[in-house]
């Protein structure tokens, strides 16, 4: 591979073509090394992925183009693409886990994900196998997407949501199994918790809620805030009810600002009570709320909030419903971080529906590599994405799904889409 003299990138793969042209992004101290064209791996994803992630690609791409630099797309395959060139028990094959391991920062579209049968999360695997521990959903609207809310611009936070423990550490048992009877009977006999459980059949669940995950969450979510200006960060938890579990998160949230940032981080009892209120310039007040009471204030306060710091599935809920105010989950990125990697996706679904149909709405992952472009330091082009996909809706260029929203305007496919982002992205350049 060209100018690629890093030992750790003379990999080769089974199934994955390595493109001849860039070179690996590779660690370097606490940050990365990031050369001018840096291979990126790509999984296309199931149903509509094979529209969404093409025009993610092209928009990516002249952004890239725009301001110096390029990206040489590396295809590596999962769900059912896996399936159909691996075989069919092979959903998440080790080369494509590999391949992101060695690459260090990948893009990828949906998977699907089965209800109540099958494998477990394809999204989950990765995110576990990588160690990608961050989930982060940036929530902000697009001029000209329409919204259910009154005021949509008020809407401007970021998740950040524990990818490995809580729901997503997969420790379920079903009913009727020895595995649960065993549970059971350890829960009521060896630990006293008699007459909780109902007679018949039970699954049960258990949620762990470590130190070391909560601080490195919220250790992460803070130093974003510090990085980008941002006035707070609020703990959301359950520990009214789940004292030692969501108790506990919050708890630990605290001692990082507490024990870890000096004066840069205030918490908000501190504020009040010694400083009335005032907090000092460039600081970050680190706040808390319960999860149920955090769904109504995004909704009823949502300009008092900016820097999100949550367990798994209280994070899903809630940056789902940010989501909705913006105009809904085909509009909402994201992307998981770990230590020196990034995997960026939306945080829509496969839709299966309207695969190759060539007329969903791409933007979600569009903004998804966006926050991939941030983090490779490409300031200047992510810049030009935002604001090309907001010219493009302003000017009533949309997909199906906002066209039938609005007034006017030309309706137009997935790929065109992506085409009239990167004219206005040429124009802006």
């Amino acid at each position: 591979m060209a100018g690629m003299d890093d030992p750790q990138n003379e990999m080769s793969y089974e199934q994955i073509e390595v493109p001849d042209e860039g070179e690996a992004i590779t660690a370097e101290g606490e940050g990365l090394s990031v050369p001018e064209t840096p291979v990126i791996p790509i999984i296309y994803g199931d149903g509509i992925g094979v529209d969404v992630a093409p025009a993610a690609q092209t928009v990516l791409e002249a952004a890239a183009n725009a301001t110096g630099n390029d990206i040489s797309w590396m295809r590596v395959y999962a769900g059912e693409h896996a399936r159909e060139r691996y075989g069919e028990e092979v959903h998440l094959p080790e080369e494509t886990v590999s391949a992101i391991r060695d690459y260090r920062v990948a893009i990828k579209g949906p998977l699907t994900t089965p209800v109540g049968a099958g494998f477990r999360s394809l999204n989950v695997a990765l995110r576990k196998k990588l160690d990608l521990y961050a989930n982060v959903r940036p929530t902000y609207h697009i001029d000209g997407v329409p919204s259910p809310v009154k005021n949509p611009g008020q809407m401007d936070m970021v998740t950040f949501r524990e990818n490995t423990e809580d729901v997503y550490a997969g420790i379920e048992f079903e009913a009727g199994t020895d595995e649960v009877e065993k549970l059971k009977r350890f829960v009521e006999e060896e630990m006293g918790a008699r007459d909780v459980i109902h007679d018949g059949p039970v699954g049960i669940g258990v949620k762990p809620i470590t130190e070391y995950g909560s601080k490195r969450l919220v250790r992460r979510a803070i130093d974003y805030a510090l990085e980008h200006d941002r006035e707070s960060v609020t703990l959301i938890h359950k520990g009214n009810i789940m004292k030692f579990t969501e108790g506990a998160f919050r708890d630990w949230g605290y001692e990082v600002a507490e024990e870890e940032y000096g004066d840069e981080v205030i918490t908000e009892d501190t504020l009040w009570e010694e400083r009335d209120g005032d907090a000092p310039e460039g600081s970050v007040v680190v706040n808390d709320r319960i999860a149920d009471n955090m769904l109504q204030q995004v909704l009823t306060r949502t300009d008092e909030y900016d820097v999100l710091a949550t367990m798994n599935l209280n994070g899903d809920y809630i940056s789902d419903a940010c989501g909705a105010q913006i105009g809904g989950l085909g509009i909402a990125p994201g992307a998981n971080f770990g230590d020196l990697r990034c995997l960026a996706e939306p945080v829509h679904g496969s839709a299966p529906k309207y695969a190759g149909q060539d007329k969903v709405n791409p933007t979600a992952m569009i903004l998804s590599g966006r926050i991939m472009l941030e983090y490779l330091g490409w300031e200047e082009a992510a810049s030009l994405v935002r604001e090309a996909v907001e010219a493009t809706i302003s000017e009533k260029t949309v997909t199906y799904d906002l066209h039938r929203q609005i007034d006017g305007g030309e309706k137009v496919a997935t790929s065109e889409f992506a085409e009239a982002i990167v004219a206005n992205i040429e124009t802006l350049a």
